[in-house]
């Protein structure tokens, strides 16, 4: 009779120790599932002050470089396509985040188009309004780089956590993914070729 109340009593703790884990590990991971998605929000907030910076950026240049006509619609049309371009945190997948970078990009090459025009402006270039925008644009692009490190750093302990043993067990029965990582475009590591 002592040996059933030992055998219930280890079962009744495997059991209560099983749960108690499947709770934690769940938890866990819907923790750090929501800290992928907030972070994920944080960069799309950034990438939006850029995009809220380029109006009143193009405004001042019109005022200066009226026939730079085709650049500033460039840039306008950039910052369409870029602010048109939003994901599903549900459904942050490289395919996904690929298509994003590469409408923020194509905002980034118009950005540097526009910058080249500046540069045959001097009266532009001194004036006030102008260098405000242009040290804020350059502030957010900053702080870009910066909500994209802390996006990988975020999706990487959000997989490192789901990946070990035994919460891949519960990953898998819960339906929790790994989350894809925002990389640097194709070609990003290699110097752009200047010529003169």
């Amino acid at each position: 009779m002592k040996k059933s109340w030992i055998i219930i009593g280890v079962v009744g703790l495997l059991i209560v120790w099983l749960i108690s884990s499947s709770v934690g590990s769940y938890n866990g991971m819907v923790t750090r599932d929501e800290g992928v998605t907030g972070q994920w929000a944080q960069v799309e907030n950034v990438y939006q002050r850029r995009a809220d910076l380029i109006p009143n950026l193009v405004n001042t240049v019109k005022g200066y470089a009226a026939h730079e006509k085709e650049t500033l619609e460039g840039v306008i049309a950039a910052r369409a396509k870029a602010t048109q371009t939003t994901i599903d945190p549900s459904k942050l997948n490289a395919e996904s985040i690929k298509q994003f970078a590469a409408a923020q990009d194509g905002l980034s090459s118009a950005l540097s188009k526009l910058m080249v025009v500046v540069e045959r402006y001097p009266d532009l270039k001194a004036n006030q309004n102008f260098l405000e925008l242009q040290a804020q644009l350059e502030g957010t692009e900053n702080r870009i780089a910066v909500e994209r490190k802390k996006f990988n750093d975020t999706a990487k302990d959000y997989n490192t956590f789901i990946r070990k043993f035994p919460k891949n067990l519960f990953a898998g029965m819960f339906g929790f993914e790994k989350r894809d990582y925002f990389e640097s475009q194709e070609g990003s590591d290699k110097a752009p070729e200047v010529k003169f």
